[in-house]
């Protein structure tokens, strides 16, 4: 079926005017990211202009037509770069500015002589490099690199950027070796690929945003809100995939936490206080259980972290030191008094693959009763995860709260 260069313009401006409305309409549903959507949208109607006035650019006298179609297209070009690159807090002002003042320039210094050879050649070097960055900066996102639309925008913009380098540079020779038909042939192919372009890469565009606001949803029903850790359902989900995947070589250890006397501390102090002092448990157990515990708070004063390749010992150690780490630098003022907290620890470990997550728990939790039992600020051991050790080798110290 023949289709027409007038047809093809007609319907790449029409996807690129539906891809517009669409993303401008998908910023009031995604706030986040909606300045960048209506970048975007601005880019795809810019696009649009442009095509609408490349139709037209032989009604205005010598190159001023396609100087200002061009132009216009390049600015739209630029705007998608600008959109994708605020996706990654980067953006491109001045050297898009730069950019457009070099294009004018050549265009004017081309004048009506050698208008054919920017139109058809030289006009399309800043599209290359508007294509080009646009796909760089999405490679460049590390915050949707776990994004599988991530991938299919790079390779769109990097084909489209591809496609252009050859009108540019590869198609000057083939047109002087086989004859100025070719330019006319390639036009209409550059109209197919661009139709397509104005197609595929709005819509993946869009996709990767409603994946990354998915995710986004994902992480925060999955993270206690007051300390940043994951919550209980977090934890019995990674907990169960980290005992799965563990084999009877690899020991896995787990950590029950409860503060001591936090009921006290949210009665006689507040509850903005209380929140401090479980704020600071959490960034303390952070930085002294490591980024692969998996750490989280699973209700009220009570915490969990499961620990994957640590035996009872190297568990024991690292309880020990977190014990002393939040007892030695938690401290607080209120009304000149001061607030020291403190935390039990219960601790289970299992080298057998049949031990359950749940079992793990409960023997921890056995485990910080005994120690809380005892005073509280000190380490227990649970017998039945630990192979029968008594609690005579736990660590201890006398309840040093002052509250």
């Amino acid at each position: 079926m023949h289709v027409d260069l007038i047809t093809l313009y007609l319907l790449a401006i029409g996807t690129l005017l539906a891809s517009s409305g669409m993303t401008l309409w998908e910023s009031r549903t995604h706030p986040k990211r909606s300045k960048e959507l209506k970048i975007l949208a601005a880019g795809y109607a810019t696009l649009a202009i442009g095509c609408v006035a490349a139709l037209f650019r032989r009604g205005l006298p010598g190159s001023t037509g396609s100087a200002l179609s061009n132009l216009v297209i390049v600015s739209g070009y630029l705007l998608i770069l600008h959109g994708v690159a605020l996706l990654n807090r980067r953006q491109y002002r001045t050297g898009s500015i730069v950019m457009l003042g070099m294009l004018a320039l050549a265009w004017a210094v081309a004048g009506t002589r050698w208008q054919g050879i920017m139109w058809d050649y030289v006009s399309s070097i800043p599209i290359v490099v508007a294509c080009g960055m646009t796909s760089l900066e999405l490679l460049r996102n590390d915050s949707m690199k776990s994004l599988q639309s991530r991938y299919i925008a790079v390779v769109v913009s990097g084909v489209h950027a591809l496609f252009y380098a050859f009108r540019a540079f590869i198609l000057p020779w083939l047109a002087m070796t086989y004859g100025r038909d070719i330019p006319t042939v390639v036009g209409k192919i550059t109209m197919y690929e661009g139709v397509l372009y104005s197609v595929i890469l709005p819509m993946t565009l869009l996709t990767l945003v409603r994946e990354e606001a998915h995710g986004q949803l994902l992480r925060e029903s999955q993270t206690d809100y007051l300390t940043g850790l994951g919550n209980r359902r977090w934890f019995f989900e990674q907990g169960a995939r980290v005992l799965r995947d563990s084999d009877a070589s690899r020991p896995v250890s787990l950590l029950a936490f409860d503060l001591d006397h936090f009921k006290t501390i949210n009665d006689r102090y507040g509850h903005e206080t209380g929140d401090q002092v479980l704020k600071s448990f959490g960034e303390v157990a952070r930085g002294a259980l490591g980024p692969d515990a998996i750490l989280s708070r699973i209700g009220g004063e009570e915490f969990a972290a499961l620990l994957p390749g640590h035996d009872g010992l190297r568990a024991r150690e690292t309880g020990e030191a977190l014990l002393r780490r939040f007892a030695e630098t938690v401290s607080y003022r209120t009304d000149g008094a001061g607030i020291q907290a403190t935390v039990s620890i219960g601790l289970a470990h299992s080298e057998s693959e049949a031990t359950t997550l749940a079992d793990l728990l409960a023997a921890a939790d056995q485990a910080l009763y005994s120690a809380k039992s005892l005073g509280g600020n000190r380490l227990e051991l649970a017998r039945s995860a630990s192979g029968g050790q008594s609690p005579d080798q736990s660590v201890g110290r006398r309840d040093r709260s002052a509250v």
